[in-house]
């Protein structure tokens, strides 16, 4: 999903919470306050689809032996996939004090993933000229495993979970400081990140993250 779509979204969000807190009585101004439940959805929209590229290696020793001879089994798979990052928005809560607003938010993580499948055709499957014979049930058990990979490849792409952590606590701080402008209070967000209880404010609240090594993979996001 887009800025673009996100951002016509946010605004029916804070609209629908107008509606919601206005109560019955005709002549009463609408009351708009900040909302979990909105804030929950919000972090929904902000998901982000990261596009993998990737190639993954099977190996299997001495799958095959004549006499004295063996063969070992060995191909590569060449293959896209699509992994979904972002948060778990039923872990995400906020506290206000005066015009101090606190969010707690989880760290990002792998929602989903799934091979394409229609990246995998017969040119996808490289056999070693020296492999043993490769059956159709190794060419599924590869699959398995490539799946298995482009989620830990994405698990341990510290950069684009930084990233959608981060896309979401810029739509939240966006929904506190609209509902704030339409209140007529000018609040300042902080926050609380799951992964270490440390509060942090909204001009500063990325956490270094570790470097980590990704395997032989390249990968895109529709962030933008």
């Amino acid at each position: 999903m887009n800025k673009r779509s996100i951002s016509i979204l946010l605004s029916a969000l804070i609209f629908a919470g107008c509606g919601s807190a206005c109560g019955n009585a005709a002549d009463q101004p609408p009351e708009m306050e900040l909302q979990t439940s909105q804030m929950q959805n919000i972090c929904e929209l902000a998901t982000m689809d990261c596009y993998y590229h990737n190639v993954a290696k099977y190996f299997q020793e001495d799958a095959e032996s004549f006499l004295w001879m063996t063969k070992d089994k060995k191909f590569w798979i060449e293959y896209s996939g699509v992994v979904q990052l972002g948060i778990d928005a039923s872990k995400v809560s906020f506290e206000i004090d005066g015009t101090d607003v606190t969010i707690t938010i989880p760290e990002a993580t792998v929602l989903s993933s799934k091979v394409d499948s229609a990246s995998l055709n017969e040119d996808s499957f490289i056999v070693d000229k020296d492999s043993a014979d490769v059956t159709a049930e190794d060419q599924t058990e590869a699959f398995a495993q490539a799946q298995e990979q482009l989620e830990d490849n994405a698990r341990n792409d510290t950069a684009l979970l930084a990233e959608a952590q981060q896309r979401a606590k810029s739509l939240l701080e966006d929904y506190v400081k609209n509902i704030g402008s339409e209140m007529g209070v000018d609040y300042t967000v902080q926050w609380v990140d799951l992964s270490d209880g440390t509060a942090t404010d909204a001009g500063n609240n990325q956490q270094a993250p570790s470097e980590t090594e990704v395997p032989e993979s390249s990968t895109s996001s529709d962030s933008e």
